[in-house]
């Protein structure tokens, strides 16, 4: 089994104050504030970082996915954009839509979106966000 953590510090109130998070390993550490949360300020924010996350494990499924069918990419590239919404009054996270571009030779278009659905169902992040809708762009390079 695996573990991963990461840390988040918040300092002051929810409008002006500020705060960071950063991963277990050291690999990153960011500011974040209410302004680059829901507005368009300087730093990171909690949706950010799991659209990154979901970018990764999407992109290692879909080479998984391609390798077990017997497809070897040379490279899958994967942007994820995570929706912060209002609904009922509360922020929500209410999508993930992730665009991938994936570098391989010798697989029929239907099979590689076959493929790429079951990677976007499948991987332990789409999983973790439950009801969230994921939607997939999947182009072949």
């Amino acid at each position: 089994m695996a573990e991963r953590s990461a840390t988040a510090t918040w300092n002051g109130s929810l409008s002006d104050g500020d705060g960071s998070m950063a991963f277990g390993s050291g690999a990153f550490e960011g500011a974040y504030s209410a302004q680059s949360r829901f507005e368009e300020g300087e730093g990171t924010n909690p949706e950010e970082l799991i659209g990154a996350a979901h970018a990764g494990c999407f992109s290692m499924a879909l080479a998984g996915d391609l390798g077990r069918a017997g497809y070897d990419p040379d490279s899958v590239e994967t942007a994820a954009t995570v929706y912060l919404e209002k609904e009922d009054g509360e922020w929500t996270i209410t999508r993930s839509h992730l665009d991938t571009t994936v570098e391989i030779e010798d697989v029929d278009d239907d099979e590689f979106q076959e493929i790429a659905e079951q990677a976007k169902e499948t991987c332990p992040v789409s999983r973790a966000l439950g009801g969230v809708e994921k939607t997939l762009d999947a182009e072949l390079r």
